[in-house]
């Protein structure tokens, strides 16, 4: 994270003013400058130790910000305003089910009413909410290198992947030349890689 207050004012206001002209030259309605503005005014306003706690928030839900890192001197004066953790918490824990479910929402409107698309659309949203951040924590603390060691060297699996690759190859290659073409392809490359 950035050590100069100014820095750090510097970039929050970039990262308003960012969708703030996406938002003027896609030419959307003008009701949704109100996040760039809000985004600009943290900047200008808010405390950059406040925003530094939501930052490591957000860092916190994609788990790559280990608290450990802080100093006892940080610790203490995060432990202050963990409410700002929380709700980096919370604002990256939604971006990241809104990712999954506003398309969601967006299929099911076009074959549904509306109300049951947001419906759907929140039935897909509240379970990511809720587990999705901790997935991923979950899985960022895996040992990679047991499960390479598991898989990735295991002469077996090698096989498999290549079979499974082959086989769509094959599929892919019928619909796009003829069969009897897409059959020597797929003999040559199996007995290369077999």
């Amino acid at each position: 994270m950035f050590e100069s207050e100014v820095q750090t004012r510097a970039a929050i206001c970039g990262t308003g003013l960012l969708p703030a002209l996406i938002f003027l030259f896609a030419h959307l309605p003008l009701i949704l400058m109100v996040i760039p503005v809000a985004i600009l005014f943290l900047g200008i306003a808010a405390d950059p130790e406040e925003t530094h706690a939501v930052w490591y928030g957000m860092l916190s839900v994609l788990g790559i910000f280990d608290l450990a890192s802080l100093t006892d001197r940080e610790k203490e004066n995060y432990r202050e305003k963990r409410h700002y953790f929380w709700f980096g918490e919370v604002a990256m824990a939604a971006v990241l089910a809104g990712t999954f479910a506003v398309p969601a929402g967006i299929f099911l409107a076009g074959k549904a009413e509306i109300t049951l698309a947001f419906i759907g659309a929140a039935v897909v949203f509240l379970p990511l909410f809720v587990f999705l951040p901790k997935l991923i924590q979950r899985t960022r603390k895996a040992d990679v290198d047991s499960v390479v060691d598991a898989f990735g060297k295991n002469e077996q699996v090698k096989k498999v992947f290549w079979a499974v690759f082959a086989a769509v190859f094959g599929l892919v290659l019928t619909k796009i030349l003829d069969p009897a073409t897409a059959r020597q392809i797929i003999g040559i490359i199996t007995s290369i890689v077999l």
